[in-house]
């Protein structure tokens, strides 16, 4: 069999960790067995789908280096097929119109609530006559299109996560509706269940792989299959991502789509690498590993039953790992951008800010923590901490800064080296015959604004070349620069 998957995600929101690790073990899967993965946007809720939701959804996957062999795929540009193929039912009896109004249904869920019963619809409308048809139409009835669910009847299919899965149509809440109407002949848009079948027929999807969210739309969904006399495809339902407190995963718990991860500065490496751990475990226990090596080993197999919490921490710890095996050159162009964005002046050397983004780079977490670390290297004054200036009152520290910038005017900015800085620091030390250490740790504070932070000689070196440390040490003991 060749293998053909499908992500369909609804454009009604941003493109959601769910979707996204449904996207990655689709895309897994296609690729282990040299098979198709397809794009699908699933936009039949037309009050909800928003074009910068779908552009969203490509840009995420795209990021994510998920790349589609086939699509993207509108539902709403498939309009007429549906239409075909519920006329097809309604023409072999399968499917009826159903015209029980909203009110109708309430006091049916009433009265099955009251009676401690689930709620479900009673086919009431199943054997209409032409003539009652006629006056439903003649009252005004808009219609529902119904597709019959005869019960009782057990519907049983392999899932290649959790094994064999039964379920009883009397479960299943009576006929469902599977199109809403402008009235009799004139089909609207079809539901969920309905349209997602006649696609997978068209697609010639072999494999369902989805949430297990999905698990209860299944048998309906195989019955259409059966219906429609077309081979069902093989299912396989994944695990929710839940918080640590064993919940779905929402909003409350931090981010949560894809394009918020982004902008925290997770790499799409990173992210890809943990979301896969997200309910698959490798055979060889490995933690770290690019999406093709996780391609040539990704089976169902070793796909978890049960939920995947989200951990940060491990997240976070991934992500730190990817960064530290970047280039220098490959981690500067990924920093710049949220340099730029907090408003940092990034036309400058490309050399120097390679040079700060080695010095940055082992404190490194993710990508945005750069802003907060290097925020000195870009404003003219730092904003000294509590810790700093407590620092820089202690005695004797303005005649140690004083000397400081006074033996640093003898060097131009322009090529100020780490030997340069080191001479620097040791004609102090020997002027005023005191320790080095006595020397770093108001250099750091003048400098930085802080009492940690880079190492401070190749900071020294980094300010001094972009002409920011000789006004900083001045202003601090108010000396003339000559």
């Amino acid at each position: 069999m060749s293998v053909r998957v499908r992500v369909a995600p609804s454009p009604t929101g941003n493109l959601h960790i769910g979707t996204a690790r449904t996207a990655l073990f689709n895309w897994l899967y296609a690729r282990r067995h040299q098979g198709k993965f397809i794009l699908r946007i699933e936009d039949t809720d037309r009050e909800r789908s928003k074009p910068e939701f779908t552009q969203n959804i490509l840009d995420g996957l795209a990021w994510l280096g998920l790349n589609f062999d086939e699509g993207p795929f509108f539902q709403t540009d498939r309009q007429a097929r549906y239409i075909q193929a519920i006329q097809e039912l309604l023409d072999r009896g399968l499917a009826y119109y159903c015209y029980t109004t909203e009110a109708e249904l309430e006091a049916m869920r009433e009265e099955q609530k009251a009676q401690k019963l689930a709620p479900r619809y009673d086919n009431r409308h199943r054997h209409l006559t032409p003539a009652q048809r006629l006056a439903y139409q003649q009252e005004g009835r808009v219609p529902v299109v119904r597709f019959k669910i005869e019960e009782p009847q057990e519907v049983v299919w392999h899932d290649m996560v959790r094994g064999e899965m039964r379920w009883n149509t009397r479960d299943l809440g009576g006929d469902m509706v599977i199109a809403r109407t402008a009235g009799e002949g004139q089909i609207g848009l079809p539901l969920y269940n309905f349209a997602v079948v006649v696609d997978d027929v068209d697609m010639q999807i072999s494999h369902v792989i989805r949430g297990e969210d999905h698990i209860a739309n299944t048998a309906k969904q195989i019955l259409l299959y059966q219906a429609f006399n077309q081979p069902i495809p093989k299912f396989a339902h994944t695990p929710l991502i839940l918080n640590a407190q064993g919940a779905k995963i929402s909003k409350r718990d931090g981010a949560t789509s894809v394009w918020e991860f982004r902008e925290l500065g997770y790499l799409p490496e990173a992210f890809n690498n943990y979301m896969v751990l997200l309910g698959w475990s490798p055979p060889d226990g490995q933690e770290i590993f690019d999406l093709h090596s996780a391609a040539q080993l990704f089976d169902f197999d070793r796909v978890n039953k049960a939920g995947a919490r989200f951990d940060w921490d491990k997240l976070n710890w991934l992500n730190s790992q990817y960064i530290h095996q970047l280039p220098t050159s490959d981690l500067c162009d990924r920093l710049i951008p949220f340099w730029q964005n907090a408003g940092y002046d990034c036309q400058r050397d490309r050399a120097w800010l390679e040079s700060l983004t080695q010095l940055i780079a082992p404190s490194l977490t993710v990508l945005k923590d750069a802003v907060a670390i290097s925020e000195f290297f870009f404003i003219d004054m730092p904003k000294y901490s509590d810790d700093a200036l407590q620092v820089l009152t202690g005695e004797g520290v303005a005649d140690l800064i004083g000397a400081i910038a006074t033996e640093l005017q003898s060097y131009p900015s322009e090529h100020f080296t780490t030997g340069q800085a080191q001479q620097v620091i040791q004609a102090v030390v020997t002027a005023l015959k005191v320790k080095k250490g006595a020397v770093m740790k108001p250099l750091r504070a003048v400098l930085t604004g802080a009492t940690q932070g880079p190492e401070i000689i190749p900071s020294f070196v980094l300010l001094h070349q972009q002409k920011l440390a000789l006004p900083r040490l001045a202003k601090f003991v108010n000396l003339e620069l000559r």
